[in-house]
């Protein structure tokens, strides 16, 4: 795969037998042995995955939290040293640029982590729109490994000093922690619990090696999206880009418009914003497998397209994402390889910990 970035556990994933894809411009492992076996792995257990083809960002300075403000469609204003938030970057029409996780660090520094795929256009457009009394980094020398399952917590103490883990594991979900070089966020893309460790790049294939020895399983790109999707989390690039609005990806509540005099990039349109779509969640009444772009029709007349499909391991069936119209309700169904078979519509998430929900 010429011309693909690698992360520096790329060596391992091979030694592994790992398959390999294309993902964003990385060649990444998708799965090891079993895509099946890593997602049950996680849901009953702990996995891990690189997920070093996200950047680290790091914004300090005087004007960071006012850039920040301006920045981001949630209000980090909200925050004190030790918490993250989830917000969408919108462009000025009111569309999702980027979705990213926000933490605040101590003295006022922030640390992001942008999505592989939009990440140099992510810090274009920070660079952009800095006011310049604020400084941004990308973290290059640094990578990120995730944690993930019921059973982390009792791993990561085998993974990093003991002091770290005991102040990580005492974290509640979207806090941080740091020592040195090592920082730790108790987040993640699984809907699990676990740990997103950002650390030096050269120390962590010790890390990855220290987990395997420990017992926990490598999962790759497989798992990791049936365990998002499962958890009703939108992947971006497939689920929303920069024509849906946040109101249309299940994410109003990631926008702050208050206090109502915070400026922020995208404030004026998705203010005014009439959403005509709405996302919901889709399970198939009958045997076969949902896939993205996917026709919906209601008994109503209304339409719409799934935006990311998959079989369910813990549930044992088909679930899909989907935009639809506003006005869609009613009997469904789905057009798979030209038949049109029921669905049933639902809330997402499907799947909360570990038992399916609908």
């Amino acid at each position: 795969m010429p011309h693909l970035h690698k992360t520096v556990l790329h060596s391992l994933h091979a030694e592994s037998g790992a398959r390999l894809i294309d993902f964003g411009g990385w060649e990444m492992p998708v799965q090891y042995r079993s895509q099946v076996e890593e997602h049950h792995a996680v849901r009953r257990a702990v996995g891990m995955f690189d997920v070093g083809h996200m950047r680290a960002v790091d914004i300090s300075g005087d004007g960071a939290e006012a850039f920040l403000r301006y920045l981001l469609a949630n209000d980090v204003a909200k925050l004190e040293d030790g918490r993250a938030l989830y917000s969408c970057m919108l462009n000025a029409r009111g569309g999702i640029k980027d979705d990213l996780i926000v933490y605040r660090c101590a003295a006022g520094r922030y640390r992001m982590v942008l999505n592989a795929a939009t990440a140099m256009a992510d810090i274009d457009w920070m660079l952009e729109h800095s006011t310049g009394n604020c400084r941004i980094d990308l973290r290059n020398d640094r990578t990120i490994v995730a944690l993930q399952g019921p059973k982390a917590a009792e791993v990561l103490p085998q993974l990093v000093d003991k002091a770290v883990a005991a102040s990580a594991t005492a974290l509640k979900p979207f806090r941080c922690t740091e020592s040195g070089d090592l920082f730790i966020g108790r987040t993640g893309y699984t809907g699990e619990d676990g740990f997103e460790i950002v650390l030096p790049r050269d120390d962590a294939p010790a890390l990855w090696r220290a987990a395997l020895d420990a017992g926990v399983e490598p999962c790759g790109l497989g798992a990791r999206d049936t365990l998002r999707l499962e958890a009703g989390m939108n992947l971006y690039g497939q689920d929303m880009d920069e024509n849906t609005f946040p109101g249309e990806a299940n994410l109003s509540w990631t926008v702050a418009l208050e206090p109502a005099d915070r400026d922020f990039i995208g404030r004026e349109a998705v203010a005014k914003a009439q959403p005509q779509r709405r996302l919901v969640g889709l399970v198939l009444e009958g045997r076969g497998v949902m896939r993205s772009h996917m026709a919906i029709r209601f008994a109503n007349g209304a339409t719409g397209e799934t935006t990311s499909g998959s079989h369910s391991p813990t549930m044992g069936a088909s679930i899909a994402l989907a935009r639809v119209e506003s006005h869609a309700e009613g009997e469904a169904e789905v057009c798979i390889r030209n038949r049109w078979m029921p669905v049933r519509i639902v809330k997402p998430p499907f799947v909360r910990n570990g038992e399916p929900r609908v």
